[in-house]
This record gives C-alpha cells, sequence and structure tokens, in this order.
C-alpha cells in the first residue's frame, strides 16, 4: 500500500535508505531481499504484512533494481519466505527495536479505545478515517499497528457503545409531547389524493406525508417555494431536539445519522424501536432545520433581487414603448400653438389651438412631459412596490416570526433594530411609521429614495410609508446575508460569522503558522516578499528591452501587447499509436473499463451501506454497484440499464444506489483511482512527478425547479456548472456542482484544499475568471501559486514596493501604478492567517469567507490587507509571465489540458441529451462524481494500454520528446459506450500481466 499524504514518488519510498542498511548486516544471504522488504515495508505502514501477497509489487521492483537484481527473482524468493517462521520473528524483532517501536498489545488497544470515545467520535464517524486515526494514534505512541481485523473490532465496538449512549441521553431528554409530534410526523397522509390551484387551474396530486415533505428539495425560486419551507421549518421545529444535547457533534456525525433516516420510508422508521426511533428523528430534525433555515435565506435573497431585476425589466420596457410612441413634431406643434394664441388673444380653444393641435395629440403631449419629469429609479421603487404589496408582502411576517437575525457590527445595526420594528408591528395595519418616535429607521434609508419614501398625511406632518420602508429594509437585509455581516441563529452557512474561525488560533498560533510555512514575525513576512518581488520588477526591466515577444506601449493609460503563441501540431506519432490501441482494444465496453478497474483497484470496496447492517454477499454488492456507477455516470438511468444488463433488476439497483451510493463514498472511490493510477504511471513514460493542476467549469442543462439551476450569461440557456481541477497528465483529481453565478475562485480554493489525493499541488493554472487579488493572496498563504491565463493582459499594472523604485524602472514606466500599504498588511497578519487557517482546517467554506469580503459595501480591514497582499503576489506573477514564454506555454497547455477533459464529458454522460434530469441538488452531485469516476477509470485503463504499447521496444523508439509532452490518456475512440452491455465478472479486458497492473 503507498503511503498516505505523499506527492506520489513512489521510486524513492520504495528504496532502502543508506541508515536502513546497517540491518542487513545481520542477514544471511538467502534472506537479503525477504529482510529489505520487511524495512521498507515497516517504514512505510508501521506493521507488518500478514500474507505475501499484501506486499505491492512495485515494492519488489524497487528493491530489485536497488539490489541490480531481476525483479521476478526477487519476488520469487520472497514467495519462498516463511511469514511465520523462527527467521521471520527474529527479523521482526530486529526491525522494531531498530525503528523503536514495540508490539502494540490488549491493554494499548483499550487504551486507543477509551481515545477514540472520548477525544474523536464526537468529531468523526467514518470507518475509514478512525482507520487513519487509529494508525496515527498507535504511530505516535510509538507502537506497532495492530492487525486489521483487531483495529476493525475496536473501532466497530466502541463506535456501538458510543452510539447507545448518545441515543440514550437524547431519549431522555425528549419530552412525551415531542414523541407524539414525531409520531404524528411519521403517520401516513389520511387523504391519499389531494386538489391544488397552480396558475388558476386545479389539479390532483398525490398527498405527503410531513416526513416525505420535510425530505423534499426546495422548488423553483418563487414565494410558493419560500412558504413551503415555512411549512417545513414549523414540522420540525416541533421535534428538533435541543441544543444542548448536539451542538457539541460535528456536522460530519450529524450529517450521518441525517443520511441514514433519509434513505428510510415512514414504515421502515415506525418499525425501529422507540430508543432508536425518538433519537434519530431528533437528530434528523436539528440537521435538517439547519438546512432548511439556510434555505430560507437563500429564497429570501433570490426573490428580493428577483422583485428588483423583474421591476427593472418593465420599467425599461416601458420606456422603450415610450420612446416608440414618442409625438414627433412636438417642438412644432407648440410654436405654432403659441403664435396662433398670441395673433389671437381673445379666441377660444376650440377656434385656436385645436385647428393646430388636436385634443388627443395635446394629451399625448402632456402625458410625455409628466414623465419625463418622474426619474428612472423612482419608477423601479414603484414598481417595486406594486409588486411586492401585491405579492410577495406575504412573507415577511412568516419569515419574521420564525428566523431571528442578528449582526456584529455597528454599521449593519439599524437593519436589526429596523427588523425588530417591523417585528413589533406585525398585527398593525398603519400605513405609516411616525418618523419622530421611529427617528432609528432614518439609517437605512437610501438618500435617493428618501424623497418618495417619506409622505405628508392629511395634518401635513412627514411619516414614513411603510410598504417603501419594508423594500429598503429587505433591500438592505439582503446585502447583508449576502457579506454574512447580517446573521441567521440556528442557520448553518448563515451562521455566526465567527464561528468560522478556529477557536484555538491564539493557543495554537505558533503551529497553525508551522502548518502554513509561514513565519509569525509579520515583519519578516512582508520583507521576504518585498525582496522578491523588488527582484521580478528589475529583472523584468532590464529584460525588456531584448524581449521581442512583449510590448509596453504608451497608448492609454498604458498598454501591454503581447505576441500570441505559435499553434503547435499533434505529433504524427501518437496517432500512430491510438490507431495501435484502437487495433488491439477496439470496441471495449465502457462498462468493462469500469469492472477492470474495480477488479485491479478495488474501489467498490469504499462504499458501505448508510444504515447498521449489510446483508448482501461481496459479490452481488459489487456487481449492483457497478451497474448502478454506470447508470448514473452515463445519466442512462437505472431503467434502461437494469434492462441492458441480463440479471440486473430496477428495484435491486435502487435499494443499492439509495443505501450503498453517497458524495462521501464516491469521492473515496474517486481518489483511490487517482492514487492508483499515479502509482502505475512509468516515469520513463510520463516524466517526473507533476505539481501542477489545472482547473475550468462547464455547462450542463438541468431542469430548472430548483435553487441550483440558473441562466447562464455568456453561454446561453439554463443550466448548473460543473468545476474540474484535472492535473498535467489528464487526471481529475476534483470535480463540484457550483451555480452559474457562483465565484469561480472560491471553487479553484476549494478544490484545491479538498482533493484528497495523494497530489501536492504548487502550481495552480486557471482563466481570467478563476483569478483576483484576493485569491492572488489567499493562494500564496495557503503555500501555492497561482498562475492565470489573462484575457486582457492589456489593462494589467505592476505595482511598486516604494516610490524610490519608480524612476529606476524606466522600461515599465507606462505599466507602473501605485505604491503597496504595507503598513495594513502588518496590522492584519494574524486576521489573514486565521482566516487561510479557516480555509485550510475546513472549519468554514471558502465561498462563505470570500463573499464575507467580496459582496461587502464596507471595506474590511482584512480585506484591505488581503488586497495589498494581493497586489504584490500578482505583480510577482506577471513580472515571470511577461518575462517567460516557457510560462505562458506551460499555463496555456495547463488548460488546454481541462477543456480535454471537456470535451470527453459528453462521450461519457451521454444520456437524456447530457442533462441532469432531476430537481435534487443530491442528484446532481451523483451524476458528477459518478461521471468523474468513470472518466478517472477511462484514463486509469488508458494508462496501462499506452504502457502496454509502449513497453515494446519499437514502439518506445519511435516517440520523440514532442511526442511524449503531448501524450495523454484522454483518448476514447477505441472505447464504445452504447449498446447492450453484459456485465461478467470473470471476463478481463486482454491486458497484460505487467507490473504496473
Amino acid at each position: 500500500m503507498p503511503p498516505k499524504k505523499s506527492n506520489y514518488d513512489f521510486d524513492e519510498i520504495y528504496k532502502l535508505l543508506p541508515h536502513e542498511k546497517v540491518l542487513m548486516e545481520r542477514a544471511r544471504e538467502k534472506t537479503t531481499v525477504p529482510l529489505a522488504i520487511l524495512i521498507v515495508y515497516y517504514r512505510i505502514n508501521k506493521t507488518f504484512p500478514d500474507e505475501l501477497a499484501d506486499v505491492p509489487k512495485f515494492l519488489i521492483k524497487c528493491l530489485a533494481e536497488q539490489f541490480e537484481l531481476d525483479w521476478k527473482d526477487c519476488q520469487k524468493i520472497f514467495k519462498n519466505y516463511d511469514l511465520h517462521s523462527r527467521t521471520a520473528t527474529r527479523h521482526r524483532m530486529l526491525i522494531r527495536d531498530f525503528f523503536g517501536f514495540s508490539e502494540s498489545t490488549e491493554k494499548n488497544l483499550e487504551q486507543f479505545k477509551e481515545y477514540l470515545f472520548h477525544e474523536k467520535l464526537h468529531l468523526e464517524c467514518r470507518i475509514n478515517v478512525l482507520k487513519e486515526i487509529a494508525d496515527n494514534w498507535f504511530i505516535q505512541n510509538k507502537l506497532e499497528i495492530p492487525a486489521q481485523s483487531s483495529v476493525d473490532r475496536v473501532i466497530k465496538s466502541v463506535l456501538q457503545i458510543w452510539e447507545n449512549k448518545l441515543f440514550s441521553n437524547i431519549f431522555t431528554s425528549i419530552s412525551t409531547s415531542t414523541k407524539n409530534e414525531i409520531d404524528a410526523l411519521l403517520q401516513a397522509p389520511t387523504e391519499k389524493i389531494i386538489q391544488v390551484k397552480r396558475a388558476g387551474v386545479v389539479k390532483e396530486k398525490k398527498a405527503k406525508s410531513g416526513f416525505a415533505l420535510v425530505k423534499d428539495d426546495p422548488g423553483k425560486i418563487g414565494l410558493d417555494s419560500l412558504m413551503q419551507e415555512v411549512k417545513k421549518f414549523d414540522l420540525l421545529s416541533k421535534i428538533s431536539c435541543t441544543d444542548i444535547s448536539l451542538n457539541h457533534l460535528s456536522l460530519r456525525v450529524l450529517k450521518k445519522y441525517k443520511n441514514r433516516v433519509s434513505i428510510e420510508t415512514i414504515y421502515d422508521m415506525r418499525t425501529h424501536p422507540e430508543t432508536i426511533r425518538y433519537p434519530l428523528m431528533s437528530i434528523y430534525a436539528f440537521v435538517r432545520k439547519q438546512e432548511i433555515t439556510d434555505t430560507i435565506a437563500d429564497l429570501l435573497i433570490q426573490l428580493i433581487h428577483k422583485i428588483s431585476s423583474n421591476s427593472e425589466g418593465k420599467v425599461e420596457k416601458e420606456l422603450l414603448e415610450e420612446i416608440k410612441k414618442k409625438v414627433s413634431g412636438k417642438n412644432e406643434i407648440l410654436l405654432n400653438m403659441s403664435e396662433s394664441s398670441v395673433e389671437n388673444p381673445k379666441g377660444t380653444i376650440e377656434e385656436i389651438i385645436f385647428p393646430v393641435a388636436s385634443e388627443e395629440t395635446l394629451r399625448a403631449i402632456i402625458k410625455e412631459l409628466k414623465q419625463k419629469g418622474t426619474s428612472y429609479h423612482e419608477k423601479v421603487h414603484y414598481t417595486m412596490r406594486d409588486s411586492y404589496s401585491g405579492h410577495y408582502r406575504k412573507m415577511l411576517p412568516e419569515i419574521l416570526q420564525r428566523i431571528e437575525f442578528r449582526s456584529n457590527n455597528y454599521y449593519h445595526k439599524p437593519i436589526i433594530e429596523g427588523l425588530n420594528l417591523l417585528k413589533s408591528h406585525l398585527n398593525e395595519k398603519n400605513r405609516f411609521f411616525n418618523l419622530e418616535e421611529e427617528n432609528q429607521i432614518d439609517s437605512i434609508l437610501k438618500k435617493s429614495l428618501r424623497n418618495y419614501i417619506i409622505e405628508e398625511d392629511k395634518d401635513g406632518s412627514e411619516k414614513i410609508n411603510r410598504i417603501s420602508f419594508e423594500i429598503c429594509l429587505l433591500q438592505s437585509l439582503r446585502e447583508g446575508l449576502r457579506c454574512r455581516e447580517v446573521w441567521i441563529v440556528g442557520a448553518n452557512r448563515y451562521r455566526n460569522p465567527d464561528e468560522d474561525l478556529p477557536d484555538d488560533f491564539d493557543t495554537m498560533k505558533k503551529e497553525y503558522y508551522e502548518a502554513l510555512n509561514l513565519p509569525i514575525d509579520a515583519k519578516e513576512f512582508i520583507k521576504s516578499i518585498i525582496v522578491i518581488m523588488e527582484k521580478e520588477l528589475r529583472a523584468l526591466n532590464h529584460k525588456m528591452s531584448r524581449n521581442k515577444k512583449v510590448k509596453i506601449l504608451d497608448k492609454g493609460k498604458g498598454w501591454i501587447h503581447l505576441t500570441p503563441i505559435d499553434e503547435q501540431e499533434e505529433p504524427e506519432n501518437l496517432k500512430r499509436i491510438q490507431k495501435e490501441i484502437f487495433k488491439r482494444w477496439k470496441h471495449t465496453s465502457l462498462l468493462d473499463v469500469l469492472k477492470e478497474t474495480d477488479l485491479r483497484v478495488g474501489f467498490t470496496n469504499k462504499f458501505s451501506t448508510v444504515g447498521t447492517q449489510q446483508f448482501l454477499e461481496k459479490d452481488i454488492l459489487q456487481r449492483r454497484l457497478l451497474s448502478c456507477l454506470f447508470s448514473i455516470g452515463t445519466n442512462t438511468g437505472l431503467t434502461r440499464v437494469s434492462s441492458l444488463i441480463p440479471g440486473e433488476h430496477y428495484h435491486e439497483l435502487s435499494h443499492v444506489k439509495k443505501t450503498y451510493i453517497t458524495k462521501e463514498q464516491l469521492r473515496d472511490a474517486i481518489a483511490t483511482v487517482v492514487n492508483a493510477t499515479f502509482q502505475i504511471r512509468k516515469k520513463k513514460i510520463w516524466g517526473n512527478t507533476t505539481v501542477t493542476c489545472a482547473s475550468d467549469s462547464k455547462k450542463f442543462g438541468a431542469w430548472e425547479q430548483n435553487l441550483m439551476t440558473e441562466h447562464h450569461i455568456r453561454y446561453n440557456g439554463r443550466g448548473i456548472m460543473i468545476y474540474w481541477h484535472v492535473e498535467k497528465k489528464s487526471m481529475c483529481i476534483y470535480s463540484q456542482v457550483k451555480s452559474c453565478s457562483s465565484s469561480e475562485v472560491s471553487s479553484m480554493i476549494e478544490g484545491v484544499l479538498r482533493h484528497c489525493t495523494d497530489m501536492k499541488i504548487e502550481k495552480h493554472f486557471v482563466d481570467s475568471h478563476g483569478q483576483s487579488e484576493i485569491a492572488f493572496a489567499f493562494t500564496h498563504l495557503l503555500g501555492f501559486q497561482l498562475m492565470p491565463r489573462l484575457k486582457r493582459i492589456h489593462a494589467q499594472k505592476l505595482y511598486l514596493p516604494h516610490k524610490n523604485m519608480k524612476e529606476e524602472l524606466k522600461n515599465l514606466s507606462p505599466i507602473l501604478t501605485k505604491e503597496i500599504d504595507c503598513e495594513i498588511i502588518e496590522q492584519q497578519y494574524d486576521q489573514m492567517v486565521k482566516y487561510a487557517t479557516a480555509l485550510r482546517l475546513g472549519t468554514a467554506e471558502t465561498e462563505s469567507i470570500l463573499k464575507r469580503f467580496s459582496k461587502n459595501p464596507i471595506k474590511h480591514p482584512t480585506y484591505q490587507a488581503l488586497h495589498e497582499l494581493g497586489k504584490i503576489i500578482k505583480t510577482i506573477f506577471l513580472c515571470r509571465y511577461l518575462d517567460s514564454e516557457d510560462l505562458r506555454q506551460e499555463i496555456h497547455e495547463g488548460l488546454n489540458v481541462v477543456e480535454r477533459w471537456n470535451g470527453i464529458n459528453g462521450f461519457i454522460f451521454y444520456g437524456k441529451n447530457s442533462e441532469f434530469a432531476s430537481n435534487r441538488l443530491e442528484d446532481h452531485e451523483l451524476s458528477v462524481l459518478a461521471l468523474h469516476l468513470l472518466q478517472v477509470c477511462l484514463v486509469y485503463v488508458n494508462t496501462l494500454m499506452i504502457q502496454e504499447v509502449l513497453s515494446e521496444k519499437h514502439w518506445f523508439d519511435l516517440m520523440e520528446k514532442n511526442d511524449f509532452r503531448a501524450l495523454t490518456p484522454l483518448i476514447h475512440s477505441h472505447i464504445n459506450p452504447y449498446g447492450k452491455f453484459t456485465l461478467d465478472m470473470k471476463i478481463r479486458i486482454p491486458l497484460k500481466d505487467i507490473l504496473s497492473a
């Protein structure tokens, strides 16, 4: 097994180190190779193999090369080595003493059990993660990691004890009335058919139980969806467990039980004993209520925006119509009317005016002139007021009665005071607020709207129109929620932003700085980056006169001109290799690719039931998992796949999908395949370990009755975005589902931090939309370089470390701009590191933190410091970018790899016209991850095929430098994704049993 958290440089890891060769002196000639294998295996795993087959072939190969022996001979020697012999026992004792480890005892297992129970289970409950925690605990205590069966037994035992205690505590805290509410929620509906009115038409619909209702996802943005979420909120409020009993548990642990309830029906829940049913439902309600609170906030933000944008659209349309209907020759008509009136001052209107202009024409002129006196913003406001008061206003009391808004800063306090004011007057029908008595609301009103929000009553006194005030308040609330300066009690994503930051930062400050590889002293940090900035500016200035591909012009306020990179043709030898692969493995089934990868890598072992027991046999479960993953990943659906694969039935596949396939387990399976691909790569073909990655998004069509689907401005049409992170050799390490308006910067950072593969990212390529000065700052603090391809390169500027340097950089003077404010960086250094630590630890979502800065109308001091730091790092990057054509070429090639990855998405995800035919966000995420898994399996098998072809000398000798540079496993001409499929676990893809396989 490969070591964890490495950068997959297996050749070096699997070699015997110089100081370890001392042990070899105690070995006889016949046992030299087995002892060396045990030493390296123990160093990596801190345990000995239970069986000879547990030792990777790659380890034997690396040691064979080191001893200059044939690896097959080494393998034969090791096969004859008896792990239970007296010699092997002596070898184990020598190795333990050498590494300073002791053999684990039952007492040690009991100590570990106590550690798990009190220190870890309230934070983590996933078996695979608990196994990693076990490994780390034994290693830290200088104890040999026990047999896997012993560790599994202890983990399962302590998990059961801990869960029983948790459920017991919750059960005793639940009141009788809450139990009755839970029972009522789990009752089947009394009416099977109900009538609903939609768009004025009465339709019949199947009635839902309360349990089914609270499990539903929200619908399309609208008042009906919001009211439905409010109804769910009320149902869950009656059964939600008290915060005191659950707030010590991590969200990951809580979601484990939430997922367990999500897959069950009313009947399933009612079959559980009371001591399990009531605690499970209470935990489910606690988590689901947080999610629904977040959803209500999302809907509120979207609805306020919808009211505003619809009103603007309506006003713009009216103005356009008015322009079309504009009275022609109006000035001439008025001139003729004036002359006629002066000439006949005593004449009647009918005699003097109407012959010049008809009554209809005069009315049109009056209307036009009156409308000119109304401002655009005033028209929008009155249109919003009509829309809000006539339809949307009913949402306000429903929200204020249930949701508690708060703020931690002085600037946003008036919003909270305004909401409290509305809350206190909910039951009143007064049209105005008294301006004198309620003068605190004055700070909420926009100055531009003040004139028509404040009105005069019959007595002539100034009062505030209540509806106008509500609209202004809701707009301010929207902005406050978006930048998270206004937060919601009981929410998750919209919780108190102070909870995002690590609580123990002051006590663990040294450790957190070391984890980010940053100096604690702010002055030292600033000095180090300013020195680099000065060096790069001087170097660029010095080389600019000889740089034929870059010109800095005086055009405008400074203009950078770059000569485009020459397009390179595809090497002919790669076409020949692709033809050879097609010849050897033509019409290989995509399902067989998935199956072959699993038989070699075993990614289906990562899938376990979300319930408490697993009854399916391993072979049957494996078949059904592969069928489900194929149906989801190709978007063909369970119905079609079950009819095309003999022996599979829809209800069986549906059960496996519901109970075994989760987002977390799919990510584990993907990481397994990705790491296995890194391990099998041959250095002479693929080159050294890559530390570069590129990311970009692709739009997919999706149904629109949900909160995720949006209209995309650039690509048109409704849909969602999939954001991919693809490393240099075409392996995708992370994928995310995002809305069309979401930040690509946050997606970029999220993928680098959460990919969970063995790859260590040092350079990251993005397009223009994936970069910003804040992004440059955060990526520097997090320890990797952001390298964007800038489309508007001509408008970029270089910042100065200090004013004195401007005279020195004469070749760059047209594009030089302000100097850096280092003082604010020094003042906010701790806060910047604190936010970077929150991102690294995952205590907050990347998008939430970035929104706090980017959406805030008031410049946060930490934001200003990050902005200044970003200017420094971006200037350093721009200097290197302009100076080096090779760097520009590298970035361009990296982004082309992502484009190539996107190009194959449609080939695999071909069902239903490649559209997400569901309104459930969870279905979208599962489909994307299954597509990701299928595609990395294709890369894995293609890697083996390419290596098998190039293992033959005449093919390898044919390759040139450019061929190796352009070599990619993202090929599919030999793959057949369609037709009737046969899933025979005994039939394999004909690949040679070479070591890398």
